[in-house]
């Protein structure tokens, strides 16, 4: 009996082992998959030189507090709208009521914003009721906070009057107001300042506060009035305006071209309050600004259109401008009545190319900028296609700038993907929330899609079954969103890529692509997720922004045939690839992007055809992979590289590669190339930007 009893426990723990071993081979199958990649010159198809760009809209404080490096929050006291007295927000006033009464009154030198800041100063600097030491005023804390840093220099720019002498203390203040970075005085008597005066004066900080403020403050008696109060860093991009760091992220992208300024800020809830671009364009202090009220806040629009235009040129990428056709969320402007509309598009048109001797170029060349801009595409409108009355307001829109500007690329909100559209357009619109289609027509459209990552995934091959003799499509809107995206997770960024993939391998019948939004300050959250995140002095990139930076080489390269071949019945697996000249070193490269958006690693054997012997080199080919621990994984102010590619040399190049790509990652292989037999004449790539 003993023995019968050892032997069956023995059998049984040879049965738990087979069943061990398989159990453990269900869920740790080795992963085989080939890509075969064709690197002959016959095969190569040229990519469009405007592929991949950038999508900026005024959202989520994207440009004011943001990009746009204005420091002061409501400048000219315009938001609180044009009855008086008005709110102030956020301007605070700095004393109590026995010292300083502050109210709006329409008293402006500025036509067009009359809104004035008026200060009844009660206190003195001696006397029965002597003001504060500190004296009484206002301060305005910019967007949550002003970022003042040692070393640097601010220029404050305001107006004022006065009607007494004036003696006003111009002051950045740290965190509640504690601690003075730096400081100037304004004196005069009250003839110099009777009338309204421009003052300027730059503060150099003597020390660094993220949450500083800006103070105007004086200790004599009289009323004081005040007017677009600006502060600005003098350090912005070229000084032109744009915060640096934030250019800076945007220019890694080497965007061949930008869509602005929206969106949905472009419609407006109702007309009023839609972008108009003549309210955005000459001297700042003479812009109104307007309520973006889709968002829900007010912009005093210092990034106007002229700004958007020179973005764009310092960005190197062709603009688009999207303007109203007269179409809101909640009203229209009849066909009937549009013509005024169209002539203010029109006019648009001259502004931005217009001969500077023209109505409207000679104002652009009063702004400081005689030439031309390279304006080639406008945008009718933003997903308006369902309206009744776009289409009668699209066509007059087209034909007049087609008469005027027979040059100019016109896009259409309608979709040009199922049948023959019914109107005459050069692009058009087709959009998707989630599983969600609806379908128009034309030669090409803008293809918007925010859904979640499995279907984003699969919308690789959405136009591998598009008609290649039909329309072309601007994806002007892509993102993952809901609760794969997080705030910005790994995810996300990866079926995005897989997307991207599926493009790149279409872009024989893809124009242009962008994702958004792409901006979002941290303090005002109004979408998720977002490719760049900042505050007052911090920035970083979401998974999806890195994910963009894999496809910075790929507007103006060549794409080479590919094929994967799997032992494995999972679609996981997404792959695409490339040449292109850098124009860094001048070298050429090959590069293999591969998406692995499945749960186990892959064993994937690269395999390029088409090359002479050893005409691939080890010095100088890389490795870069974007992965992480979790793929809710998401980047932070305080782990701004958690989720971030990571680029290492290879061991070994040849004409096959034996590679292990990770669970749900983007991989991209830098392969160095030995003569320039593959470059694209016209190329105008460059190297794998630094990590």
């Amino acid at each position: 009996m003993g023995s019968f009893k050892a032997l069956c426990n023995v059998s049984l723990l040879q049965l738990f082992i087979v069943l061990l071993c398989l159990v453990f081979q269900c869920f740790a199958t080795d992963l085989r998959t080939t890509l075969v990649v064709d690197a002959s010159d016959a095969t190569g198809r040229p990519i469009p030189e405007t592929l991949f760009g950038i999508f900026f809209e005024e959202i989520n404080h994207a440009g004011a507090g943001g990009l746009w490096a204005e420091l002061v929050s409501n400048r000219g006291f315009e938001a609180g709208g044009p009855n008086t007295p008005s709110n102030i927000d956020p301007w605070t006033i700095i004393g109590n009521e026995s010292s300083i009464i502050v109210e709006t009154d329409r008293t402006s030198f500025f036509e067009r914003n009359k809104v004035a800041l008026r200060l009844e100063v009660l206190c003195d600097s001696e006397g029965d009721n002597t003001c504060p030491d500190e004296g009484v005023g206002v301060y305005n804390p910019g967007f949550w906070g002003m970022n003042i840093e040692q070393g640097k220099t601010y220029k404050v720019i305001f107006y004022v009057r006065s009607t007494e002498s004036l003696n006003l203390t111009v002051s950045l203040k740290g965190s509640n107001g504690v601690g003075n970075l730096a400081s100037s005085a304004i004196t005069g008597t009250a003839d110099d300042f009777s009338n309204w005066t421009k003052v300027e004066t730059l503060l150099v900080a003597k020390a660094t506060d993220h949450n500083s403020r800006l103070q105007l403050t004086t200790t004599t008696k009289g009323v004081i009035w005040l007017d677009q109060v600006s502060a600005m860093p003098v350090d912005t991009y070229k000084g032109h305006g744009f915060r640096t760091e934030l250019f800076e992220m945007l220019s890694a992208l080497k965007p061949k071209f930008i869509r602005f300024p929206g969106g949905c800020f472009v419609e407006g809830e109702w007309l009023r309050n839609a972008f108009r671009w003549k309210a955005t364009v000459g001297p700042w202090e003479e812009r109104p600004g307007h309520f973006g009220d889709v968002w829900m806040y007010w912009t005093d629009d210092g990034l106007g259109y002229f700004e958007f235009l020179q973005l764009a040129e310092d960005l190197g990428a062709l603009p688009i401008w999207v303007f109203n056709n007269g179409v809101s969320h909640n009203d229209e402007v009849d066909t009937s009545a549009v013509l005024p509309l169209v002539q203010e598009a029109l006019d648009g048109i001259e502004f931005a190319r217009g001969d500077p001797t023209s109505k409207w170029g000679s104002l652009r060349a009063a702004m400081g900028h005689p030439e031309p801009f390279d304006l080639r595409y406008v945008a009718v409108g933003n997903e308006d296609c369902g309206k009744p009355k776009y289409r009668g307001n699209y066509l007059k829109f087209y034909h007049a700038i087609r008469a005027a500007y027979p040059d100019i690329q016109i896009i259409s909100n309608c979709d040009g993907s199922s049948r023959a559209l019914d109107h005459p357009a050069d692009m058009y619109d087709y959009h998707v929330m989630s599983s969600h289609m609806s379908f128009i027509t034309t030669d090409m459209y803008d293809y918007h899609v925010y859904t979640t990552a499995n279907d984003m995934f699969s919308r690789a091959s959405t136009f591998d079954r598009t008609s290649r003799n039909g329309p072309k499509a601007f994806v002007s809107e892509y993102a993952v969103t809901g609760k794969d995206a997080g705030t910005g997770s790994l995810l996300a960024a990866l079926a995005e890529a897989g997307f991207l993939i599926g493009l790149e391998k279409n872009s024989d019948v893809i124009e242009m692509v962008s994702y958004a939004p792409l901006f979002v300050n941290a303090n005002d959250r109004r979408w998720n997720p977002d490719a760049i995140v900042f505050n007052s002095y911090q920035a970083y990139g979401t998974p999806s922004y890195w994910v963009q930076l894999f496809f910075s080489e790929s507007s103006g390269a060549t794409l080479l045939s590919s094929s994967l071949q799997s032992n494995s019945s999972s679609n996981s697996v997404l792959a695409s690839a490339i040449t292109f000249q850098s124009s860094v070193d001048n070298k050429n490269y090959i590069r293999i992007k591969v998406v692995n958006f499945g749960t186990s690693a892959v064993n994937l054997k690269i395999s390029i055809d088409g090359l002479e012997p050893n005409s691939l080199q080890l010095s100088g080919s890389t490795k870069t992979v974007l992965t992480s621990g979790n793929v809710m994984d998401e980047n932070s102010f305080s782990q701004p590289k958690k989720v971030v590619p990571i680029k290492s040399g290879l061991q070994n190049v040849g004409k096959d590669l034996n590679v292990t790509v990770p669970a749900r990652s983007f991989t991209s292989f830098d392969l160095l190339k030995e003569s320039s037999d593959l470059k694209r004449k016209g190329s105008d790539s460059s190297t794998w930007s630094s990590m």
